[in-house]
C-alpha cells in the first residue's frame, strides 16, 4: 500500500550539536526528531549508562515492600509470585523468583492460563496459593486493577504486594478522574499519581528489576548477580513495546551489550536454538525472535514452559526446553499464517472489503492469535480491524486500530452488544454473543467518519538526503542511534529522481527487488527491497523517488554501500 510521505521539520542548531558531540548533522537531526532536545537528554541518549538509572527508592512503596519481603524471608513465610502469560510477564516472574531465591526466600510462582484464567491474578489462583500454604503474594505485570481479587486475598489473611506498570483504573465524573485503589499492602507502579518516580514508561519487568535492586542492596547481596536480571528486563522492554527512551533505552542497550556473557542458561539456550549470533544481538532479535518464542508458550500452551526455561540451571535441560519452545512458536506461526490467509480470502471475496472498519469472523481461529491476525489485516488494508473467534461462551474478539480511529471510544458506543470489553485507542478486546457480530459490523461502519486521507498511512521521513551524501562513516555513525524500537524508530531517509539502470527480482520466493540506480550527479548505487509485489516493480530507464535506510553489505571480503528501500514512487 502506497503511503503519504511527510518530512519532519523540527528545528535546532544541528551543526552545533554535531560539533559538540562529534556526530554528523544528519545524526543530530534524527536525534531531534526523536524529541531529544536538552544537552542532558542528548548526552544520556548517546552516552547513558546503568549509573544514570533513577534510584528505585523514588518508586512509591518500594522501600515499604522490601521491608515486608525481608520480614517474610526472616519468618520463613511462603511467597508466591503471580505473573502474566506474555514476554513481559514471563520475564518479570523470572526476575522476581530468581531475585527472591537469591535472598533466601521460600518462593513459588503461578501464571494464568490465557484461555482458562484470562489476564492477571484471579480468585482461583489465590485459592490454589492458600492451599499451597502461601502467606504473601507478589504480582508482576498485573494487579493494579485487580481490586476485587486483592480484596479477596486480604479477606483470607494474605499479604499482597503489587508490582505493575499499567495505567491505574479510574472512573470519570464531571471530567475529573477518580482513581481506584486496591487493598494491597504495597503498590509499586510509576503511574500512581502519588509516585514521584521521574519515568513512567518502564515495563513490568523493569519495575520488578528495580525492586530487586533494592532487595539486593538491603541484604548486601552480590550486586553482580543483578546483571542477569537486567538482561531479562531488557528483553521484556523490547517485547512489551514500551518506548525505548530514557531508562528503557539504557537498559536495552546494556542487555544487548552484555548478552554474550549472560549467566541465564535458558536465555542462552534459546539464543543458540534460534541460531542467533550471541555476540551481535540487536533489538530486532529480542523483539522478533526471542520474545515470540516466549509469547508462544502463553498462546498455545502455558507460559510456565517459558518461565521454567528462564529459571533453568542445567544446560542440557535448557536446550531441550528451548527446542520445545521454538517448535511451539513454529506451530504458532503456521497457525497464524493459515488464519491470515483465511481472513484475507474472506475480506476480498465479500463486501467486507468495502467497509472502512473491518469485522472478520473466524470461528475456528485459536483465540490467542486473533490479535496477530487483526494486526496483519490492519497493516495490509490500513483500516481498523476486529477479528472475532468462537469461544466457550459465545464469541471473543481482538481489535487493532489506526492513528485516526479511537477503537476504545468507538467500541464504547456499542457496549450494549458486549458481555465484556476493554482496551485503549489502538487495541482492544471484547466478548459478545455470536448473533451480535453482524450487528456490530453494521453499527461500527454506520458510525465511522473516516476520510480517504485518514485511511492512507503516513510515512515520516527523518532527512531528505541525497544518496550521494551517504558514506561508510555515516552508516557507521548511525549505530549510535541504536537500539531501535518503539519511540526510537530506525531512521528513514529519502531521495528523488533516481534513474533505474538495472532491475531484477531475486530470492527463493521471487519477492526481493534488486536495483541499480543512478543519481542526478551520476553516482551509481546498489539498492534492494524485500517482500515486494512482483506486479508493481519499476521499469528500466524509469525515474523514481525512494525512502531508504543505508547499510553496508559484506560479501567475500568486499564491503559496499547498500540502500535498503522501504518504498518507491514513480516520478511524475
Amino acid at each position: 500500500m502506497k503511503s503519504n510521505w511527510m518530512v519532519y521539520s523540527k528545528k535546532a542548531d544541528f551543526k552545533a550539536v554535531g560539533d559538540k558531540y562529534g556526530i554528523d548533522q544528519v545524526i543530530a537531526r534524527v536525534i531531534r526528531n526523536r524529541d531529544v532536545i536538552s544537552d542532558g537528554d542528548i548526552n544520556q541518549y548517546l552516552n547513558g549508562t546503568m549509573e544514570n538509572l533513577y534510584s528505585p527508592t523514588l518508586l512509591k512503596d518500594a522501600e515499604k515492600s522490601i521491608d515486608i519481603i525481608v520480614e517474610k524471608i526472616n519468618e520463613n513465610k511462603k511467597i508466591c509470585v503471580i505473573g502474566d502469560y506474555d514476554a513481559d510477564g514471563i520475564c518479570s516472574t523470572a526476575i522476581l523468583v530468581k531475585g527472591l531465591k537469591e535472598a533466601g526466600a521460600d518462593v513459588m510462582y503461578m501464571v494464568p492460563h490465557r484461555i482458562d484464567d484470562g489476564y492477571g491474578i484471579n480468585v482461583h489462583m489465590i485459592d490454589r496459593a492458600l492451599e499451597a500454604g502461601v502467606d504473601t503474594i507478589i504480582t508482576c505485570d498485573n494487579g493494579i486493577a485487580a481490586i476485587s481479587q486483592i480484596a479477596y486475598a486480604k479477606d483470607k489473611g494474605m499479604t499482597v504486594i503489587v508490582t505493575d506498570h499499567h495505567e491505574m483504573p479510574y472512573e470519570e465524573h464531571g471530567g475529573i478522574k477518580e482513581f481506584q485503589y486496591t487493598d494491597a499492602d504495597a503498590v509499586i507502579n510509576p503511574h500512581q499519581p502519588e509516585c514521584s518516580y521521574p519515568f513512567q514508561l518502564l515495563c513490568g519487568a523493569g519495575v520488578a528489576y528495580k525492586l530487586m535492586i533494592l532487595l539486593f542492596k538491603k541484604l548486601e547481596l552480590d550486586l553482580i548477580k543483578l546483571e542477569e536480571l537486567a538482561q531479562l528486563a531488557s528483553v521484556a522492554t523490547v517485547g512489551d513495546l514500551v518506548q525505548l527512551k530514557n531508562e528503557n533505552r539504557i537498559l536495552v542497550r546494556y542487555g544487548l551489550k552484555h548478552m554474550a556473557h549472560t549467566k541465564n542458561i535458558g536465555l542462552k539456550a534459546l539464543i543458540e536454538v534460534c541460531e542467533l549470533d550471541i555476540y551481535h544481538m540487536t533489538s530486532y532479535h529480542f523483539g522478533f525472535v526471542i520474545c515470540p518464542c516466549l509469547n508462544a508458550s502463553g498462546r498455545l500452551e502455558t507460559a510456565s514452559m517459558a518461565i521454567e526455561l528462564l529459571l533453568s540451571e542445567k544446560e542440557s535441560e535448557a536446550i531441550k526446553m528451548a527446542k520445545e519452545l521454538r517448535a511451539v512458536n513454529e506451530e504458532r506461526k503456521q497457525m497464524t499464517q493459515e488464519e491470515k490467509d483465511r481472513a484475507v480470502l474472506q475480506v476480498e471475496s465479500s463486501d467486507i472489503l468495502k467497509d472502512n472498519v473491518l469485522v472478520v469472523y473466524l470461528p475456528e481461529c485459536h483465540e490467542s492469535i486473533a490479535g496477530l491476525v487483526a494486526g496483519d489485516l490492519k497493516e495490509r488494508y490500513y483500516k481498523p480491524t476486529i477479528v472475532i473467534t468462537k469461544s466457550k461462551e459465545g464469541a471473543k474478539g481482538s481489535a487493532r486500530s489506526i492513528e485516526s480511529y479511537n477503537m476504545f471510544e468507538e467500541l464504547s458506543k456499542c457496549k450494549d452488544l458486549f458481555t465484556a470489553f476493554g482496551g485503549h485507542p489502538m487495541a482492544a478486546g471484547l466478548s459478545l454473543p455470536e448473533e451480535n457480530i453482524d450487528i456490530l459490523r453494521k453499527r461500527l461502519n454506520e458510525n465511522q467518519t473516516l476520510t480517504e486521507k485518514e485511511l492512507t498511512p503516513c510515512r515520516w521521513i527523518d532527512v531528505p538526503m541525497p544518496v550521494d551524501y551517504v558514506s561508510f562513516d555515516l552508516v557507521e555513525q548511525l549505530h549510535v542511534l541504536e537500539p531501535f524500537g518503539m519511540g526510537n524508530e530506525k531512521p528513514v531517509f529519502a531521495d528523488r529522481n533516481l534513474k533505474v539502470r538495472t532491475v531484477s527480482v531475486i530470492g527463493k520466493n521471487k519477492n526481493v527487488l534488486k536495483l541499480q540506480l543512478e543519481s542526478g550527479y551520476g553516482k551509481i548505487i546498489e539498492a534492494i527491497q524485500f517482500r515486494v509485489d512482483v506486479d508493481n516493480i519499476p521499469e528500466h530507464g524509469q525515474s523514481i523517488s525512494i525512502i531508504y535506510y543505508p547499510d553496508i553489505n559484506e560479501y567475500n571480503g568486499r564491503r559496499s554501500l547498500q540502500f535498503v528501500i522501504q518504498e518507491w514512487k514513480a516520478v511524475q
